[in-house]
């Protein structure tokens, strides 16, 4: 089976969507992956081979630049006009050129790449869409997306989750004439919807555990939660934790570029230094690390979570997707400060399920030193850790993925 992925480098995405293509690989599939220079060397260390895009964006983070985006609206606009919908011919051409030369029995593309998704399905290649993150498509009875919100209750809050996604629809939708203008220009009938691109997919891979995620008010009968991927880049570089005897906090922080990242390390490092405490301190790539306080408290760009996890006592993150669900399905509790993206969203989950806290990603240190101490202190926290984690290791299914993935090639009547 001949498997073409379509990946954008969007970070924390990029460890989960490229475990996607190692599995097929060690299962005895070949895998070409459409991808950016950046993560070029991930592409080839997963065993698939690189094929760059040649005309879509070759560093969409530095296009999309969330770290000029002063409000969510204004990151909104350019998420939709520079990624989404606004280059979707330039996706699809690229994608198009590609399988010229090649023949793929499936492919499996990132959710928000609408116009590798367009040219999939103009080329009848059975495609999966991959949503490496907790469901986030607008749907009455849900809150939305970004606004780290929990499912209403009453009948106000009930209210407001019928009609927020609503107002989301209609906001996304105003880029449906460019995805439109591309399907047409492939041969494909119009959209109602800018969503409505997954539902012509022969899947939607939710890749989150449903224990994290909200219980869901309606899905299409193409999504499928499959479990969390919970592999470490591979860029990151082995690190043992300081040695003693008291806790350790390990800190991790976003792998793009985004903006207040840096006053937040500078803000957690500061807290710790005043802390009964160990610490890894990972800056990520894109953040220049800061001096260490003092000795036991170690600052470096990256380090492996799967080798530290065990030995944490509490995890700090910026909330992205990837490390709270290591951080969860290894039982520690989480101190999350959201930055953006879908960032609050599981901020909202891990409160909802008391397993971690939440702040705002510009606390100042006392708050956040006040916070880590509650979560060392409270047991309450490190229980509900442990159950969520119990459940969350309970959907890791390498086996339930690649077959996702195997079942596209398998004649449309037969698939389920």
């Amino acid at each position: 089976m001949h498997v073409l992925m379509a990946l954008w480098d969007g970070g924390g995405t990029v460890p989960v969507e490229l475990g996607i293509g190692r599995r097929l690989v060690e299962a005895g599939h070949r895998v070409t992956a459409l991808a950016e220079p950046s993560i070029e060397a991930g592409v080839t260390a997963a065993g698939a081979r690189f094929e760059p895009w040649r005309t879509a964006p070759q560093f969409a983070q530095a296009e999309i630049a969330d770290w000029e985006c002063r409000t969510p609206v204004s990151l909104f606009g350019r998420l939709l006009g520079r990624l989404v919908t606004g280059p979707s011919a330039r996706y699809a051409a690229d994608v198009r050129a590609v399988a010229a030369g090649e023949s793929f029995d499936a492919a499996v593309v990132d959710f928000v790449l609408m116009g590798a998704l367009a040219a999939t399905e103009s080329l009848r290649i059975p495609t999966a869409a991959t949503m490496p993150n907790v469901y986030v498509r607008p749907t009455p009875g849900e809150p939305p997306f970004g606004l780290g919100l929990v499912p209403g209750t009453g009948p106000l809050t009930r209210l407001r989750d019928q009609l927020l996604p609503r107002v989301m629809h209609r906001a996304w939708d105003l880029g449906r004439k460019q995805l439109n203008a591309t399907r047409r220009d492939l041969g494909l009938p119009p959209l109602v919807h800018v969503w409505d691109q997954l539902d012509r997919a022969e899947r939607v891979l939710v890749l989150t555990a449903e224990a994290f995620d909200f219980p869901p008010a309606r899905r299409p009968d193409n999504v499928a939660y499959v479990g969390p991927v919970l592999d470490d880049p591979e860029w990151a570089g082995a690190v043992e934790p300081p040695e003693g005897e008291e806790p350790l906090v390990l800190v991790a922080t976003s792998t793009g570029r985004t903006r207040g990242s840096d006053r937040l390390v500078r803000n957690v490092v500061e807290a710790l230094a005043g802390l009964p405490v160990r610490a890894v301190v990972t800056t990520g790539p894109a953040v220049e690390p800061v001096p260490a306080p003092r000795p036991g408290i170690h600052v470096v760009p990256a380090a492996p979570h799967a080798q530290l996890l065990p030995h944490a006592d509490v995890v700090v993150t910026h909330g992205g997707h990837g490390t709270v669900v290591k951080a969860l399905a290894a039982g520690r509790p989480c101190l999350v400060m959201p930055l953006g993206r879908d960032q609050p969203d599981n901020a909202a989950r891990v409160v909802r399920h008391h397993a971690g806290l939440s702040l705002r990603s510009s606390a100042e240190p006392d708050r956040i030193a006040a916070a880590l101490t509650r979560l060392l202190e409270d047991r309450s926290f490190a229980t509900s850790a442990a159950e969520l984690g119990r459940r969350i290791r309970a959907e890791v299914d390498d086996r339930r993925i690649v077959g996702a993935v195997e079942s596209l090639s398998a004649p449309r009547s037969s698939r389920t």
